[in-house]
């Protein structure tokens, strides 16, 4: 039997990181929710009791068994593409070795302005290390500008403290102190290569949806996914894409409802240096960097009717014009498209093109709204229960048969959405063996009395009626808010801003301000590493 314990280098008298101390234990040293990078090795000694507030993850387990992980290919079935930017003198070589024996693809440029052609003209990474010494917030800054979306990370010497706050606070995901550890490459991989978009069935109605798509994958024909907000659509596309003949290319998903319509033409098809103001450079487009793969167009039913028109041309001539260019490019490109409207009353209502609509609709999947799948709330729910468990570092309880009963009963507006957050919340404020009926918060139902809210606070504000805010503002609404849930969850910081949605930072600046307005604010609760 396997059993974790910290690497050589690291202190195991306390919960931080060798180049943190107290000052800076709120950013780097913390184990938050969405860090949760394996750092632990695996040995045959004794078992070692980790540290109040740490977590160990199926990441780490995953990176700890005797021989090493193999990388889990990404973005559809390509192996995963890592650009280091910066030297690869020394310990940095080493890292590179480890993550190709992972089976990473690595690439290596000297400086940032590099690094961001590299990205913007189609060679692409999934993740980006960087060297601390560099400009890191830069480059998350000009990345941020132009809508780059690799995950950084960034690495440097591990007795580098400053540098290494510095980083995580200009917006680096994790810091990755040298020497590298071979399972903390290999965790930090595993964790940007993993598909976070599971499908989990078991309702006949949901069967027959994967059925239909699993037989129309190996063809190139176009596919129209529609359903309700919530209902996984962006799940069956990447289904169908790994099932696909184009499985090995990329699979690029672009928010048509997100991105301004101003901003949408050049997302899509790229743009030449100079082609308009903010253009400092070319940029490939997402139909060329999905070529030999799949594109989704994620609600395409927001999509104004002009640039349908150029999209229409795309699809039939099979080549784009990128702004400003002067020649047509060939691209191979599979379309999926998604909708939550009624996309024929769309159509006759002149919001969407009939031509480009028959040319999209070749296949149709309707997935039904979670209340039309009764089947797969439960299946659901039990992963989405042991997922948060092991992401909060909670221990994992069953959910109990008057839970069950409520989430069956319950109509799912929000469908699989809503129940991932209802799960979220209740993995977070169960309390004894079980994860209770008093533990399920559902969206426009009552509270359910029990021992987790009833002795959350009994001082707690009761509910309001929708009614009762009318007059009020947004701030003394938003000051209620954060307070009833710092009340349900004991006082936790990290439990209260995980429900809410906003960072520790914002939170903890916020209970700040309250303080000096002379408000009682609930006190940490035990256990709180983000209390400060």
């Amino acid at each position: 039997m396997s059993f974790c314990r910290w690497p050589a280098n690291w202190s195991a008298t306390a919960p931080k990181k060798p180049w943190c101390d107290a000052s800076t234990w709120w950013g780097c040293c913390r184990w938050p929710a969405r860090r949760t990078h394996a750092v632990w090795k695996c040995c045959s000694t004794a078992p070692f009791r980790r540290p109040s507030g740490w977590i160990i993850t199926a990441k780490a387990r995953r990176a700890c068994p005797s021989a090493p992980p193999q990388l889990m290919p990404t973005k559809g079935g390509s192996s995963m593409r890592l650009l280091i930017v910066g030297s690869l003198e020394g310990q940095v070589g080493e890292a590179s070795r480890m993550a190709v024996e992972r089976g990473a693809r690595v690439s290596q440029v000297v400086s940032i302005d590099r690094a961001l052609a590299h990205v913007r003209e189609g060679a692409g990474a999934d993740l980006i290390m960087i060297d601390v010494r560099l400009d890191v917030q830069r480059l998350i800054a000009d990345m941020t500008a132009e809508r780059l979306t690799t995950p950084v990370v960034a690495y440097g010497l591990g007795n580098d403290t400053q540098a290494a706050v510095r980083a995580i606070k200009a917006g680096a995901r994790e810091y990755i102190p040298l020497p590298p550890d071979p399972e903390l490459i290999a965790a930090v991989l595993a964790a940007v290569a993993e598909d976070h978009h599971t499908l989990l069935y078991q309702d006949p109605a949901m069967a027959a949806v994967v059925r239909l798509a699993e037989q129309v994958a190996p063809s190139d024909a176009s596919v129209l996914i529609t359903g309700e907000s919530g209902t996984g659509k962006e799940v069956i596309a990447r289904h169908i894409h790994r099932k696909s003949r184009r499985a090995a290319g990329r699979f690029i998903a672009v928010n048509c409802a997100a991105i301004p319509e101003g901003l949408l033409e050049s997302e899509l098809f790229g743009h030449e240096k100079g082609a308009f103001t903010g253009a400092v450079a070319r940029r490939l487009g997402r139909f060329e960097e999905a070529n030999g793969g799949t594109l989704l167009l994620d609600e395409i039913s927001e999509m104004d009717v002009r640039l349908q028109a150029k999209l229409l041309r795309v699809l039939q001539e099979r080549e784009i014009d990128r702004l400003g260019g002067r020649q047509p490019v060939k691209v191979d490109v599979r379309i999926l498209a998604t909708s939550n409207r009624d996309m024929e009353a769309m159509v006759r209502a002149g919001g969407f093109r009939e031509d480009l609509y028959f040319r999209l609709n070749v296949i149709t999947l309707s997935l039904p709204p979670l209340r039309a799948r009764p089947a797969d709330i439960e299946v659901l729910a039990d992963h989405f229960s042991r997922k948060f468990a092991e992401l909060n570092g909670q221990p994992r309880r069953p959910l109990s048969a008057a839970a069950r009963a409520l989430l069956r009963g319950h109509g799912w507006r929000g469908n699989v959405r809503e129940l991932e957050n209802t799960l979220h919340r209740a993995v977070l404020l169960a309390q004894g063996p079980e994860i209770g009926s008093a533990a399920i918060l559902l969206t426009g139902a009552p509270p359910t009395e029990g021992p987790a809210l009833a002795s959350a606070s009994p001082s707690a504000p009761a509910g309001r009626l929708p009614g009762a805010l009318v007059g009020r503002t947004v701030s003394d609404v938003e000051r209620d808010l954060i307070l009833d849930t710092l009340h349900h969850t004991l006082g936790n910081r990290t439990h209260a801003a995980t429900i809410l949605g906003i960072s520790i930072r914002t939170l903890r600046n916020k209970l700040r301000q309250y303080a000096d307005e002379g408000i009682a604010v609930p006190p940490p609760g035990s256990g709180d590493a983000s209390a400060g």
